[in-house]
């Protein structure tokens, strides 16, 4: 029995392709393969439409089931690609009904979902990080975004269900677990007593001391509770890198996306956490060449990324999605937004290279998710001075660094 999963976008997918794998090998399908969309921009659903062809081409004879956030959005225009036997939406994908249903089309209203259920997980594949699923779906509605269609409303798994699942990945070997959501810092406010995200990282660091390392994937600056707080400056084993989710430095710009934040607060954000933990690292998502965004809009940005010191960055030129306010303004020219993404991932690179040269003679662990390479603390990418076992954690010394690594003396 042969499937193969093709997984594009963020960590959730990662976790939700685990999910698939389990369900499909368990309905005993063969020869198939599972397009798992993202629809973030228009160069996702780009990418994922052509690995679907190629797949097809590749491999006549494979039934080719195509689900995630771009399917759940659009599923007839997939169902109408050569190869694709079937499309499930971003509901049905994670219940085992759907991979032995005969429909060709399982897409439900995901806006009507007021639940999400727990999966269990044995591991990654060849990953040496686990990625847990505590968070699904979306409130908000930034005017740029189409996630929310593809996703519905927010929802969170139970702490009891989460600790049970990180249990199990410790035991099968993950020593670092990364909690996932689309909107993490949302996290409790459906479940009784509307536990906070901090609040839920600190019960579970104390119910299992036997986790080595915990990690956030994206969070929204504004909304770090006192809680999380509390952990970020007390808790060694909650990593110190943080992820935000910025996407511009002009207050102008943030008020058109509808975001939660403004400038100032991703400012003193990213200097609170740095005074409770020194040396703490921040990573950002940016988007370049909003529509309306000038000149000086998005020099406000660029001086950002030194104001706030954001080491590690995602860049994205502007990419208008159907059915979202944005969309209907006037974009800017794509080689204008695409120079200043290079601008920006420029002004990123350098203050990563920056960083990394700063760490040079200091003692690090690292997680090892290949034989020479892996990630520290603070989410530096490593390389070791000679072969060691994916998956655990070596501690060593910074002896080098270049522009985009650390080289760690794992003698």
């Amino acid at each position: 029995m042969s499937i193969d999963i093709l997984t594009f976008g963020c960590r959730l997918n990662a976790f939700e392709s685990e999910v698939m794998r389990g369900h499909a090998e368990a309905a005993g399908l063969a020869d198939t393969i599972i397009v798992n969309t993202c629809a973030v921009t228009a160069e996702a659903e780009r990418q994922a439409r052509q690995s679907v062809r190629r797949a097809h081409r590749a491999n006549p004879a494979a039934r080719i089931i195509v689900t995630g956030c771009a399917a759940q959005i659009d599923p007839l225009s997939w169902s109408r690609l050569e190869g694709v036997t079937r499309v499930i939406g971003n509901v049905e994908k994670l219940t085992p009904a759907a991979w032995t249903a005969p429909e060709a089309i399982q897409v439900a209203d995901i806006m009507q979902v007021r639940q999400t259920a727990a999966h269990l997980i044995e591991g990654f594949g060849t990953r040496a990080r686990a990625f847990i699923e505590v968070q699904q779906g979306c409130d908000h509605r930034c005017t740029f975004c189409i996630i929310p269609y593809g996703r519905g409303p927010s929802r969170s798994i139970p702490m009891g269900a989460i600790a049970d699942q990180i249990r199990t990945l410790i035991t099968n070997g993950y020593h670092e677990i990364v909690l996932t959501g689309v909107d993490l810092t949302s996290y409790g406010t459906d479940l009784p007593g509307t536990p906070r995200l901090g609040q839920l990282i600190r019960r579970l660091l104390a119910a299992i001391p036997e986790l080595p390392r915990l990690r956030l994937s994206s969070i929204d600056p504004a909304e770090i509770d006192p809680d999380l707080w509390h952990v970020i400056e007390h808790e060694p084993r909650l990593m110190p890198h943080l992820h935000l989710s910025v996407q511009a430095g002009s207050d102008m710009i943030l008020k058109r996306m509808k975001r939660r934040h403004r400038r100032h607060h991703v400012i003193e954000a990213t200097a609170r956490a740095r005074a409770l933990r020194p040396g703490i690292a921040f990573g950002a998502d940016l988007i370049a060449g909003f529509p309306t965004e000038d000149e000086p809009m998005f020099n406000d940005t660029l001086r950002l990324i030194d104001e706030a010191g954001l080491d590690y960055l995602h860049v994205f030129p502007y990419s208008a999605r159907k059915l979202t306010p944005a969309a209907r303004i006037p974009a800017l020219p794509m080689a204008e937004r695409r120079a200043r993404a290079a601008t920006l991932r420029a002004a990123g690179a350098r203050r990563a290279a920056a960083r990394f040269q700063s760490m040079i003679g200091s003692t690090v662990i690292a997680l090892a998710e290949a034989p020479t390479t892996g990630h520290a603390e603070n989410f530096a990418p490593v390389r070791f001075t000679r072969a060691v076992a994916p998956g655990s954690l070596i501690t060593g010394r910074v002896i080098g660094a270049d522009a985009t690594t650390i080289t760690l003396d794992a003698a």
